[in-house]
């Protein structure tokens, strides 16, 4: 037996000498071959353990035995060790063959990323030059409709004259002016208060939202609609149809197609939208109000007055209910209801919503707020339609004098208002027919720091109330203000177009001022030449 360990002994020496040029495939066969060898050894070494055991014989042989015992079982877990440790490098190696594999594959993914970049890069700078163009060609485009329009007021003192058969056209427009009025893309600011009122934006959504309301203000409805469809498909992806955002989205879609005239399909998005937000958020949301006041809108554009009414009512009763009935969102239902109310003729609703409107206004924003006289118009226009002048008449009066005591002050003999000049002259047109404009009061409407329009679409109204009472003289002393200050106004904007194109001007002869020295620029009398052929 001591021969066999010995032979064992040798080989094991033999195979460490030849460790250091074997792979490691051949190591770990070989070390499998020990493993077996020395488990015969173990094996045969317990038999003759056991038969000396049971003998008794020779002490010296079983403490022999016992130390090759040990030493055969430490060699066991010797080899044991380089197998697992062998497996343990290949799993390691698989797995470093697999980090170079995506390694690779990221510096492809990385390369072509760049390449992208660089064609958006390029595509962004052509973009931006391209906006750049458009923008200096839409201001110049711009400055010639509003000469235009400068031009046009030549000829209004003869359509003035034409007015006089009929002083009542002035108070009533026809509906179908209304509807042009109305069909002006709406302002940033009321966009969104109409499409998220008591609902707050997300900050994901945030970015993407103010871009599609910038573009439907400014009536880019091509960019507008893909965009905001584009953000409603990827929404309903994320975070499925029945969501606030969807809503929120739905009811900004609807605003735009509203301001195209598609009125079936903005309908249809805006029910879709209510029933979104009362399932998610419940009936009585500031955001549910919101939605029902859209429709409603949307409805009496359409001459859906009656359909129209309830939706406006059920607004106000949310309103009324979340926010308490003096709140100034209330007074804004309010108007909108009265408006639904006085097409059907029901005057007398009519001016219970107005009224109350304008109460809440006043108690809650003050009576110089620029709503107060807005609202005053609009009662005095349902005072006109009853044929209840007188009281149209004081309405009329009361927002004339509140912008004459914000800007000149207490009102006394020295300082009257356009209204109280206007009938004074009235009054002495007999005594001197040589009556003048009243020139001194031009600029007024501009100076008051109540709401512009409101004040001028107030001496009209006057002017015209006056009109059919049959005087003329204090009807001209109003319509000559407004139309001296509308002038001025429109002056004013003229001189800053000529400073707009000579600026331009400037900006491209500083871009052409390397080229071949041929290029004439207009300079003053060039811009005003222009001006006038326009």
């Amino acid at each position: 037996m001591s021969k066999i360990l010995k032979e064992y002994r040798v080989k094991k020496i033999e195979n460490i000498g030849k460790m250091t040029q074997m792979t490691q495939e051949e190591i770990v066969t070989n070390t499998k071959t020990v493993l077996q060898g020395l488990e015969a050894l173990r094996h045969e070494h317990m038999s003759i353990m056991s038969g000396l055991t049971e003998g008794k014989k020779d002490p010296d042989k079983i403490d022999i035995i016992q130390k090759n015992i040990e030493n055969i079982e430490l060699g066991l877990g010797e080899a044991q060790v380089i197998v697992v440790l062998a497996s343990h490098l290949q799993n390691i190696e698989a797995e470093k063959q697999k980090l170079r594999t995506q390694v690779r594959r990221l510096c492809q993914e990385n390369a072509w990323l760049r390449d992208e970049l660089a064609n958006t890069q390029q595509k962004l700078q052509t973009s931006e030059q391209m906006v750049a163009q458009l923008e200096e060609e839409k201001k110049h485009l711009d400055f010639m409709q509003s000469v235009r329009k400068y031009d046009d007021n030549q000829d209004e003192s003869n359509e003035n004259e034409k007015s006089r058969s009929d002083p009542v056209v002035e108070l009533f427009p026809e509906d179908e002016q209304e509807e042009r009025n109305n069909l002006s893309p709406t302002p940033p600011s009321q966009f969104a208060n109409q499409a998220n009122a008591g609902y707050e934006i997300p900050a994901r959504l945030r970015t993407l939202h103010n871009l599609v309301i910038q573009y439907a203000s400014q009536g880019r409805y091509e960019v507008a609609v893909p965009l905001c469809k584009q953000a409603l498909e990827d929404l309903e992806k994320t975070s499925g149809h029945d969501h606030p955002d969807v809503a929120t989205m739905l009811n900004i879609l609807a605003l735009v197609y509203r301001d195209q005239n598609k009125y079936k399909e903005a309908a249809n998005l805006l029910n879709d939208a209510l029933t979104i937000r009362e399932k998610t958020l419940g009936e009585n949301h500031p955001a549910v109000a919101a939605t029902l006041n859209n429709l409603a809108v949307l409805y009496g554009k359409r001459g859906k007055y009656k359909d129209a009414e309830p939706l406006c009512k059920r607004a106000l009763e949310i309103r009324e209910k979340v926010l308490g009935k003096d709140h100034p969102d209330v007074a804004k239902q309010l108007n909108n209801l009265a408006l639904l109310c006085q097409n059907q003729g029901k005057y007398e609703e009519v001016e219970l919503y107005y009224q109350r409107a304008l109460e809440i206004y006043e108690n809650k924003l003050g009576p110089d707020d620029p709503n107060v006289a807005k609202t005053k118009n609009n009662l005095a226009s349902c005072y006109l339609k009853q044929g209840k002048y007188k009281e149209a008449e004081i309405l009329y009066k009361q927002v004339l004098t509140r912008a004459h005591e914000r800007e000149f002050g207490t009102i006394d003999n020295d300082n009257k208002p356009i209204w109280q000049v206007a009938e004074e002259r009235e009054e002495n047109k007999h005594r001197n027919r040589e009556n003048t404009p009243y020139g001194e009061y031009g600029g007024w409407h501009k100076a008051a720091k109540v709401d512009s329009p409101t004040v001028t679409t107030t001496l009209k109204n006057l002017g015209a109330l006056y009109r059919r009472q049959g005087k003329y003289e204090a009807a001209e002393t109003l319509e000559d203000c407004a139309m001296r200050s509308k002038r001025e106004t429109l002056d004013l904007v003229k001189q800053a177009k000529v400073a707009q194109i000579l600026a331009s001007d400037d900006k491209r002869r500083s871009r052409n001022i390397r080229g071949d020295g041929n290029d004439q620029y207009e300079g003053i009398e060039d811009a005003n030449r222009r001006l006038s052929k326009s």
